[in-house]
């Protein structure tokens, strides 16, 4: 066994943002390949829940900013954090008279919006969980058994959806008539209804006093959804320690969160960890507003996000890859939208999917032209059971797929299968299991009591840990051809997205026991509709000689590029059809389920090997 300390540098050099400085790591190297990765140091002591940071800043800073939305006139509707503390008592008592308990909870069927946020903290000031779905599940029009399994493993004891008449089908087909509804429009003839008006009215009492001052922080605060590679949904518990503790390790990796306040514009969903729990929460832990984004990354609502950003400058972003190509579009034709965005901020992060090199070096540059020195541009690596901040890093780097190191507080362990490294971790911001489901519980942890997070990593430089970790690949997602060669789908990926040049956004690999690698990809359609010449129509589009003689120069040379038959997509077919969320293809963040994809379009990957005309062909034999 060799206990090892390294250093890493985090937020060093000129430009805006600035993490913890130099990173203390002690590394134990074990006889059989694992090793242990961690921090020296200890993580500092946090609140017993969330809502004790909003009360703080409610005593402290009553008129401060906490979350603005856009309403139907198109102001911004602002609740202050004193006027926030008060509906957060209020309709917690509301709940906690109406018999709402972890074995009754909350369940919410809204998207980001004010009500959605005081609900749910109304109910965890009480020690009640609520648990936000996507409003696919309600609204797709397809089969609701996704609803009907997360009904059955909570047991809710009230749902709220902001207008009754959107959601109402889904409610009762899935929903008993004895589960009250609280909504802000609408009515039902089928169930009690509660306006929340009335709820946010209610006279705070003694009882719902002592109810507060017993939550702790094995109290269970919400419960979040996974469907993983299954397609079944999970609910990952959320306990307040995770809450809590995770926040506690953003503020000790982002440091800049503890000289001023965020300001935060975000369209992620909450109903995933990424923005329901971290962004979500640093607001509320560190005194920051939070501004709701109406739009998302599509281009049918970037508008909506290029809007809010002109009339609000974030000090810290988040956005998946493809929505920061919308962005960049935009900024790179408005030379005041970039300079607004930029204004005040500190660091860009990406998830959900992994940026490419070509995007990455137009928003370095653009960050560059705008800010003295840059900011940087990070990533990290975490899970729906880890809080979801695990990995990180704070310093400015020259591109992208380094994930960082451990977070103070957070002990990474990489055990050795097959070629690769298992990455696995444990810290107090690990879920406790999943509600109601012994087995898989069991199953996620190992001997240690370390979660499995399923994904690979390398070290960036070999032997070096100080110099951060890459993404390498789902263990889950990888497979063998047919020689027994072992292809690394996810590192894979990334390489065939970089090197098509951004006419992909993404792209799934095929050839499970086959010869060679081919690939459906998801495209960019605004590049392609450039290429064409065709900027307001699709028809016809990807059947274009300029744009198949572009995606076939561009996978040309990926072909020509790769170093064996395990790293080479010889063919490629585009998909004309969006990635379903209702099929398990994609989640309402982004990020692609390659088994899912290879599941629910199987005949295209069949496809792929016959003498198809959608087929595009690699010119890569010719190499020299």
């Amino acid at each position: 066994m060799k206990d090892a300390k390294t250093t890493a540098p985090q937020g060093r050099g000129q430009g805006r943002g600035q993490g913890r400085g130099t990173v203390s790591l002690r590394v134990e190297r074990l006889a059989d390949g694992t090793m242990l990765v961690r921090q020296s140091g200890e993580l500092g002591p946090y609140p017993r829940c969330i809502t004790e940071r909003f009360l703080h800043w409610a005593q402290h800073h009553p008129d401060r900013l906490w979350m603005a939305e856009r309403g139907t006139d198109g102001d911004w509707q602002r609740v202050t954090y004193a006027q926030g503390a008060k509906a957060i008592r209020a309709i917690g008592t509301a709940l906690l008279e109406l018999g709402l308990s972890v074995e009754r909870p909350l369940l919410i069927l809204s998207g980001n919006s004010l009500a959605h946020a005081l609900m749910a903290l109304g109910a965890q000031h009480m020690g009640i969980p609520s648990a936000a779905l996507s409003p696919a599940y309600a609204l797709s029009g397809e089969d609701r058994g996704k609803m009907a399994q997360v009904v059955d493993q909570l047991t809710p004891g009230m749902v709220f959806a902001d207008h009754a008449a959107r959601y109402l089908p889904a409610i009762d087909a899935v929903l008993g008539a004895d589960v009250p509804l609280v909504c802000l429009t609408g009515d039902s003839t089928t169930r009690l209804v509660l306006r929340f008006d009335d709820l946010r009215a209610t006279a705070p009492t003694a009882a719902a006093e002592a109810a507060h001052a017993q939550v702790g922080p094995d109290t269970v605060a919400k419960f979040l959804f996974t469907s993983g590679t299954t397609g079944s949904p999970k609910a990952v518990i959320q306990t307040q320690r995770m809450l809590c503790s995770n926040q506690a390790m953003v503020a000790e990796a982002y440091a800049f969160l503890k000289d001023e306040p965020p300001v935060l514009v975000d369209w992620a969903p909450w109903n995933h960890t990424a923005s329901g729990n971290k962004v979500f929460n640093m607001a509320i832990y560190n005194g920051g507003s939070y501004y709701i984004d109406d739009g998302r990354p599509t281009p049918a609502d970037i508008g909506k996000t290029i809007r809010t950003l002109q009339e609000v400058a974030p000090t810290w972003y988040f956005n998946v890859p493809i929505g920061y190509q919308f962005l960049l579009d935009a900024m790179e034709a408005d030379d005041t939208l970039a300079d607004t965005f930029f204004s005040r901020l500190k660091m860009l992060m990406y998830a959900g999917a992994g940026m490419s090199q070509p995007v990455w070096d137009r928003l370095a540059a653009m960050a560059a032209r705008k800010v003295s020195g840059g900011v940087p541009i990070v990533s990290g690596l975490g899970a729906t059971e880890t809080g979801p901040f695990a990995l990180y890093y704070s310093d400015k780097k020259d591109r992208p797929g380094n994930i960082g190191v451990p977070a103070l507080g957070v002990t990474l362990k990489l055990v050795p299968q097959d070629d690769k490294l298992e990455a696995r971790v444990k810290s107090p911001s690990i879920t406790p299991g999943y509600w109601r489901n012994a087995k898989l519980t069991a199953e996620a942890y190992d001997e240690d009591g370390f979660y499995k997070l399923g994904d690979a990593l390398r070290e960036a430089v070999p032997g070096d840990p100080s110099a951060g970790f890459i993404f390498d690949g789902r263990l889950a997602e990888n497979f063998k051809l047919a020689t027994g060669t072992w292809v690394a789908v996810g590192a894979l990926r990334a390489a065939l997205i970089n090197t098509m040049g951004g006419l992909i956004s993404d792209a799934v690999i095929a050839g499970e026991e086959r010869d060679d690698l081919r690939a459906l990809l998801v495209p960019n359609w605004t590049r392609l509709r450039a290429i064409a010449g065709q900027p307001d129509q699709d028809v016809g589009l990807l059947a274009h000689p300029a744009v198949r003689a572009a995606l076939e120069e561009a996978l040309t040379a990926h072909a020509r590029s790769a170093t064996g038959s395990a790293s080479r997509v010889v063919a490629a077919m585009v998909l004309d059809r969006p990635l379903s969320f209702d099929k398990g293809e994609v989640t309402d963040k982004g990020s692609v389920n390659q088994r899912a994809v290879l599941r629910e379009r199987a005949d295209l990957a069949a496809a792929l090997w016959m003498d198809d005309p959608r087929v595009i062909a690699a010119d890569w034999k010719g190499k020299r």
